[in-house]
C-alpha cells in the first residue's frame, strides 16, 4: 500500500471540534487492517536498525501506534499521560497552549539514565505537546533523537519547533490544509 492509499483512508471532518478546524480522523484508517499494518510498518522501518530502549506514546492516540511499535522493536512502552492519570510518583512538564497552558506526566521511574527513547503520536500540529514530551523524556534522563507521527500539518510548523530542541521529526503523511 502506498502513502496516497493510506491518505485516502483518513477521514476529513470539517468544523470539528470547532468551526474553522479541518479535523483529520485516523479512526477510518486504523479500522482497515491493511492501512493499520502499513502505518505500523512505516514506523517500524524508521527505527528497526536503531537501538531503541523505549517507545513513549502521547495520550491517547500515541498509544495506538506506540504499543505495536514497541512490540516490534522489542522495546518497552512508556505512556505519556495527562495530569493525575498515573498512580505512582510522576515527573511533569508544562507547556503553553494558544489560550493558557497544560501539562503531561510520566512515572518518575519510567526511564533509566541514558536510555534511547522515540516519541510517537498520531498527529503533529503546532508541536507544543510533542516538544513537551521530548523535554519530559530528557528531564527523566532519557535521550530522544527522534519523534514520529502518522500525520503532520505542515502549515503549523510543529516540526520546526521540535527540531529546534535537537530532535529529528519523521512524518508518514504531510497535509497542507489551505
Amino acid at each position: 500500500m502506498n502513502l496516497e492509499a493510506v491518505k485516502e483512508k483518513i477521514r476529513q471532518v470539517p468544523d470539528f471540534p470547532k468551526k474553522g478546524i479541518q479535523f483529520l480522523d485516523i479512526t477510518t484508517g486504523i479500522k482497515d487492517a491493511k492501512t493499520l499494518k502499513t502505518m505500523i510498518d512505516f514506523l517500524y522501518d524508521q527505527y528497526k536498525d536503531k537501538k531503541i530502549d523505549y517507545v513513549a506514546g502521547i495520550e491517547s492516540r500515541g498509544f495506538i501506534f506506540g504499543m505495536p511499535l514497541a512490540y516490534k522493536l522489542n522495546a518497552g512502552f512508556i505512556p505519556i499521560r495527562k495530569p493525575n492519570k498515573l498512580p505512582a510518583e510522576t515527573i511533569t512538564e508544562s507547556y503553553d497552549l494558544e489560550y493558557g497552558s497544560d501539562s503531561i506526566e510520566i512515572h518518575a521511574d519510567a526511564i533509566e539514565e541514558g536510555a534511547n527513547v522515540v516519541v510517537i503520536d498520531d498527529l503533529l500540529a503546532t508541536g507544543g505537546t510533542a516538544t513537551a514530551a521530548c523535554n519530559l523524556i530528557k528531564k527523566a534522563g532519557g535521550k530522544v533523537d527522534s519523534a514520529a507521527f502518522i500525520i503532520e500539518l505542515t502549515p503549523l510548523k510543529g516540526a520546526d519547533k521540535i527540531r529546534n530542541t535537537g530532535v529529528d521529526v519523521i512524518s508518514m503523511l504531510k497535509y497542507d490544509l489551505d
